[in-house]
């Protein structure tokens, strides 16, 4: 995967196959460190330790159309690349926790990508999901969490088109605040 965006919007669509009804993604850019930090956890249905102990295994995989699970090894090759690690917790009913680290400026470390799209793209895609979304970079931040949207629309589903149009300029207009 050429940027981070992607491997976020794989690791958030993985909660969503196993059920979550929420997915939390976290974005930390701390440039006086030289850290950066992405966080995605859900609630869904969690993984055993078995499991756990091989998910970082390309040829392991819990779909049936495929017999490889990249997802999970190619993040956390991405991680070392730039310095960092990939930590992963899971609790069978209650939800898996992935925690990528790097250093923001090594050279290797990949582009963070669109993550207005790939917010878009969850949002639209998963109607019933919720997603909190929150961006850091220094002493800005930015949130956006679908519960909260969802509580004003009353019925409205939130990948109605007027809906992903002005969830969208929110995004785009929170990407340019924190720079």
């Amino acid at each position: 995967m050429q940027d981070l965006s992607l491997h976020i919007l794989d690791v958030a669509e993985n909660g969503i196959i196993a059920g979550a009804t929420l997915v939390s993604i976290a974005v930390t850019e701390d440039l006086e460190r030289d850290f950066m930090e992405v966080v995605i956890e859900d609630n869904g249905r969690g993984m055993a330790a078995e499991f756990l102990a091989k998910v970082l295994d390309p040829f392991v995989t819990t779909r049936t159309t495929r017999k490889v699970g990249l997802g999970l090894s190619l993040l956390q090759q991405t991680a070392r690349e730039a310095e960092g690690e990939l930590y992963i917790e899971s609790w069978p009913g209650v939800g898996t926790r992935v925690r990528v680290t790097m250093r923001h400026g090594h050279i290797d470390r990949k582009p963070l990508g669109n993550m207005v799209q790939t917010i878009v793209t969850l949002i639209e895609g998963n109607p019933d999901t919720d997603f909190v979304y929150r961006h850091t970079k220094g002493l800005r931040t930015y949130s956006l969490d679908t519960r909260e949207v969802r509580a004003g629309l009353e019925e409205i589903p939130l990948n109605t088109p007027s809906v992903v149009a002005l969830l969208t300029a929110d995004l785009e207009e929170g990407r340019r605040e924190i720079g």
